[in-house]
């Protein structure tokens, strides 16, 4: 598991989106950086592999929100609803 610790956005107000993150393996403590398009297919490689977002003293799980017609993307995922936890996240 990893837990997602910063996020860089590229874009203008109109469409900014997010290109890179960084991490923190929960297990191992290893830090790292890694592109969107890696995360998501690290993601969808197996259900083993998940990434978190701290919320206060919770974790909000992150996936891959997928709509027709456009690139998959990250989101939080808690309570049966998809959030913007990643947004909250500091930038690097």
């Amino acid at each position: 598991m990893i837990q997602i610790t910063a996020i860089h956005i590229d874009g203008t107000a109109r469409h900014e989106h997010i290109t890179a993150l960084q991490w923190r393996n929960t297990q191992s403590g290893v830090t790292g950086q890694s592109t969107r398009d890696a995360i998501i297919s690290w993601l969808d490689e197996s259900k083993a592999n998940q990434a978190v977002v701290a919320d206060n003293a919770t974790w909000v799980y992150v996936g891959v929100y997928r709509v027709q017609g456009a690139e998959p993307y990250l989101r939080t995922h808690a309570d049966g609803k998809w959030n913007d936890n990643l947004l909250a996240l500091p930038p690097f």
